[in-house]
């Protein structure tokens, strides 16, 4: 099996267990199988969007990690290569926007107060673990490239673009 098609099979597998748990399982357990839409309920349809988008980007980001990177998403397996481009160019971190879409996307849709809550408390420890964990990482790694990527691009969409100073700073 080439090193491609191993990273994406990885990256399925590791896909149906994370994310899948995190997007698709709490949320089922924490409405207790709510029905999704009611004919005619525009909120829910509107709901879909923030879905579809989420559902989307971790796709496309997943299969850049696996095929251009040679890696998955999972911490214990990542990417051999800086990947830099499809929505890396956008946000560092585009499958935890991902993951954080696809929940508000419910949250709205079932217009529930606890997935919204959920929703926050997952986007908290994915910024706990990119600033504790993923970015001391990856600096080390990638040294410089990593430091000249955190200059250009934000770690979430639109703000916390790291200065030039303290992208190169190692921890």
């Amino acid at each position: 099996m080439s090193p491609r098609v191993w990273a994406l099979v990885k990256t399925v597998i590791f896909t149906v267990i994370v994310p899948g748990t995190v997007a698709v399982y709490v949320p089922f357990e924490l409405t207790r199988g709510a029905i999704v839409a009611m004919p005619g309920d525009w909120l829910a349809y509107l709901g879909l969007l923030p879905v579809i988008f989420g559902v989307a980007l971790y796709l496309h980001s997943a299969w850049q990690f696996a095929v251009v990177g040679l890696g998955t998403p999972a911490p214990i397996d990542p990417p051999k290569t800086l990947v830099v481009r499809g929505a890396y160019r956008w946000t560092r971190n585009p499958l935890y926007v991902a993951v954080t879409s696809v929940l508000l996307g419910e949250a709205l849709m079932l217009r529930s107060a606890v997935l919204a809550e959920y929703a926050v408390a997952v986007f908290a420890g994915f910024v706990a673990f990119v600033l504790v964990y993923e970015e001391p990482v990856l600096r080390t790694k990638f040294g410089d490239a990593y430091a000249d990527y955190c200059a250009r691009v934000p770690r979430w969409i639109g703000f916390g673009v790291a200065s030039p100073d303290l992208a190169r700073t190692k921890h």
